[in-house]
């Protein structure tokens, strides 16, 4: 008989809570049991404001898929996001000093610890470490040194780096909620696992995740993460802005947002506007005043993005484009406009191969949830490895007060 694990994920965003259970077999095919859905409350760009209002909003999520599973959701990977993320590259190099000089796992520690030396804020510690290439005796571009002879060893990373006081917070709500944390994963480095292909990766490309408080943008090039950067204009300042430019109240303008905003708008066979009617209001706006603001806050925004780039080396970095997700992904002609204004390749990212009962998933506002099922999934030589010891040095700290924390009763666990 085929035996299942679970693997769960909580994706902690501005404007909405998603907490996913999955199912995993022994092949590693992947489905999806349960899913919770919740608005976000206490939180704002990525980051809490307010535990009390952000735990509750993370219980319900979790109540939900839970409930809608069957299985008890007892640890999840947890996306983290934020202007306090921060992502630079740097180099290790370490002797190997046996006799025989070959280069064995306990040198790839030492050279991936030198790596950590790196100069930032006491407040600032390392998210993740992630090995970009190896490099014996002057040989670049090996994948795994171990095995091979040489003198010399070192190692090209990619650090990301977070606000300890930031990630506490966000965890204390996990943990409050009776949820361990398996792991903290960047949200755009989660994403990039349910969008992007292997290919993609390899020749070189931009994610930008753009969500509710933040756009989280990830650069990949020779299959590893190259660039990392937050950017902090997403859907809440286009809706801010449609508020303000159409004195509507945030929930109606969101709602129209949602509803009626587009890049490319599309008139009557006349070419004349259109009054659209304000949904308990009596009155009506305009369609092309909705549209333009909409269409002038994603050109900013997608100007931005690629100003994260040095200037003049987009084609040779990226020649894969831009691949777009997040929640603010779906305003419609968002794609054809990059085109047009970015003059590269762009597309609209969303999860693929979604089975299970989270078909309605495979839709880029819920990249980062699944993309953080990917990463638990993946084996563990692969993830691990790759996250350095911010998560461990966090989650202790917290693990001394996980006690303190009631949860509801349990429920009963599926049999297998």
């Amino acid at each position: 008989m085929r035996k299942w694990r679970t693997v769960s994920a909580i994706d902690v965003g501005t404007t909405k809570v998603c907490s996913l259970i999955a199912e995993v077999g022994d092949n590693g095919q992947m489905r999806i049991a349960g899913v919770g859905l919740v608005p976000s409350k206490g939180l704002h760009k990525g980051m809490v404001v307010n535990i009390k209002e952000a735990k509750e909003s993370i219980r319900e999520s979790v109540r939900k898929a839970e409930q809608s599973s069957g299985y008890r959701m007892d640890s999840a990977y947890v996306g983290v996001t934020g202007r306090h993320i921060t992502g630079k590259n740097n180099r290790g190099i370490v002797a190997v000093t046996r006799n025989d000089r070959l280069v064995r796992p306990d040198d790839l520690r030492r050279v991936l610890q030198n790596a950590q030396s790196l100069k930032m804020t006491s407040e600032q510690k390392i998210l993740h470490m992630i090995p970009r290439r190896y490099g014996v005796d002057g040989q670049e571009d090996v994948q795994n040194p171990v095995g091979m002879h040489g003198f010399k060893l070192d190692v090209e990373t990619h650090v990301i780096t977070a606000a300890a006081s930031s990630v506490q917070n966000l965890v204390k709500c996990i943990r409050g909620v009776g949820v361990d944390v398996e792991d903290l994963v960047f949200e755009a480095l989660a994403s990039s696992e349910a969008v992007l292909s292997e290919d993609e990766k390899r020749v070189g490309a931009i994610l930008a995740d753009i969500g509710g408080g933040t756009t989280d943008i990830s650069v990949f090039k020779d299959g590893a993460i190259w660039h990392t950067a937050i950017i902090p204009v997403a859907g809440y300042q286009f809706t801010r802005d449609i508020a303000i430019g159409l004195g509507l109240p945030f929930d109606v303008a969101e709602e129209m947002k949602k509803k009626y905003g587009t890049v490319m708008p599309v008139y009557d066979t006349k070419g004349e506007d259109v009054a659209i009617p304000v949904p308990n209001n009596g009155h009506n706006i305009s369609y092309q005043g909705l549209c333009d603001i909409v269409r002038a806050r994603m050109e900013e925004l997608l100007r931005l993005i690629v100003l994260e780039l040095p200037r003049g080396e987009q084609d040779a970095l990226v020649p894969g484009g831009l691949v777009l997700t997040g929640g603010c992904a779906n305003v419609a002609g968002i794609d054809a406009l990059g085109r047009d204004i970015l003059k590269m390749p762009v597309r609209v990212g969303a999860p693929r191969d979604v089975n299970g009962i989270g078909d309605n998933l495979t839709d880029p506002a819920y990249a980062t949830a699944v993309g953080l099922l990917l990463w638990g999934v993946k084996p563990q030589s692969v993830t691990k490895n790759k996250t350095a010891g911010f998560s461990t040095n966090v989650l202790s700290l917290v693990s001394k007060i996980k006690g303190l924390f009631s949860r509801p009763a349990p429920q009963p666990e599926k049999k297998e």
